[in-house]
């Protein structure tokens, strides 16, 4: 595997999820992944942990968690130190892009699906 190491956060085992799709995009550009979502098993050959695991080089988070959700993320994704996190349709949040940006981490509201398929990813 080459490419930013992404994790993809509330991670879906149901085919017509968008977190689901992503992973299999992200598999599909080379891209290594890693997942957490509320149920284990596997989608595209990657395992959905169900814990919050201490992953390194973690170069993307890509939400798929609502904002109230995200709360309990909080610290867990700060401390993976990502370059950046994309907060993909319906998960903006203020709050939390202004806790990111203080830690130095990227802030990106975008569709992590477009962004694969314009090639700006």
């Amino acid at each position: 595997m080459k490419g930013k190491k992404t994790l993809v956060l509330g991670a879906s085992l149901k085919p017509d999820r968008y977190s689901n799709l992503a992973i299999h995009r992200l598999v599909n550009y080379d891209q290594a992944v890693v997942a957490i979502g509320l149920r284990s098993g596997e989608v595209a050959g990657i395992t959905i942990h169900t814990s919050l695991m201490a992953f390194e080089n973690i170069h993307t988070v890509t939400l798929y968690l609502n904002p109230t959700r995200q709360k309990q993320y909080y610290d867990y994704i700060i401390g993976l130190a990502p370059e950046r996190v994309i907060f993909n349709p319906g998960t903006e949040n203020r709050e939390f892009y202004d806790m990111l940006q203080e830690a130095g981490i990227d802030v990106e509201v975008a569709c992590t699906l477009v962004l694969l398929s314009t090639n700006q990813y």
